[in-house]
């Protein structure tokens, strides 16, 4: 029976509003960011910028410091991501398939730190971190971003390595591989959708995180991103233009990742939440 109209056309109205209520800001914050001051200030909204102006990107990379906390970024949120990668790839091998006393209990942990909120432990944090004398580092902060996406990670993988075939990995087994082999050249690229959407997570993860570097980093040399983009009403006063191109900065190296990403990565999150 052919569905009527109104069932055909409202999933895709509704797909329509909630693509422009998303897209929407995104797209006002980068035409803000190449507006000139004056069309930004402007009484009557300018939708689409005539006067392109870099004017604003300039300011906002002309802060002190910012390629520090350019590269601080990237190389804790690099790290915190490749790190959970490697530990999640042994754990979720074991969790899906060594049989052992405990394992449930292990799932049930890996589910629970899942859902804690991070924030609460923030004094914890702090205090391991200035008995070690680690304050304004960037160890610390790799080390807990790794652990603030690990559990996710080895969740995710276990459902793809458990989704893998036995018989693949004994059928190499029997031709002379060793397990590690076995795992290496049979079931490791068989986790490129898993890997892809883990990475994606964890990057976004890391890369947004601002309450943990807040507190445990406060020399300038030491900070990353989110702390510089929280503090642009200092920077840059009332400067909506500089905030905008800062904002646009920030979100660029995630949408890149997400635009080169998004189909294996939508696929490997539910593929690996059915599967396992």
């Amino acid at each position: 029976m052919k569905r009527s109209l109104f069932g055909r056309l409202w999933p895709n109205v509704t797909a329509v509003v909630l693509f422009i209520g998303f897209v929407f800001p995104v797209y006002w914050m980068f035409s803000t960011a190449f507006k000139p001051t004056g069309d930004i200030i402007s009484e009557d909204p300018v939708w689409f910028p005539t006067d392109v102006t870099f004017e604003h990107f300039e300011k906002a990379t002309g802060v002190d410091h910012f390629w520090t906390y350019v590269s601080n970024s990237l190389i804790v949120t690099l790290c915190a991501v490749g790190l959970a990668l490697v530990v999640a790839l042994a754990g979720s091998f074991a969790l899906a398939r060594m049989r052992f006393k405990g394992r449930r209990g292990f799932i049930i942990g890996f589910m629970l730190a899942q859902m804690a909120p991070w924030e609460v432990m923030i004094i914890a944090m702090y205090m391991i971190v200035r008995d070690a004398s680690l304050l304004n580092s960037l160890l610390p902060l790799t080390v807990f971003y790794m652990m603030m996406i690990l559990p996710f990670t080895i969740l995710t993988l276990r459902g793809f390595v458990a989704a893998v075939p036995r018989e693949l990995e004994e059928a190499a087994m029997v031709d002379g591989c060793t397990r590690a082999q076995a795992f290496r050249k049979v079931i490791l690229p068989l986790l490129a959708p898993g890997l892809m959407s883990t990475s994606l997570f964890g990057f976004i993860t890391a890369w947004n995180e601002f309450p943990l570097v807040l507190v445990l980093n406060k020399e300038a040399e030491a900070q990353t991103l989110p702390l510089w983009l929280s503090s642009f009403q200092t920077a840059f006063g009332n400067d909506w233009g500089a905030t905008m191109a800062a904002s646009s900065l920030f979100a660029i190296p995630i949408l890149i990742l997400f635009v080169f990403l998004q189909r294996r990565a939508v696929s490997g999150l539910t593929a690996g939440a059915v599967k396992g």
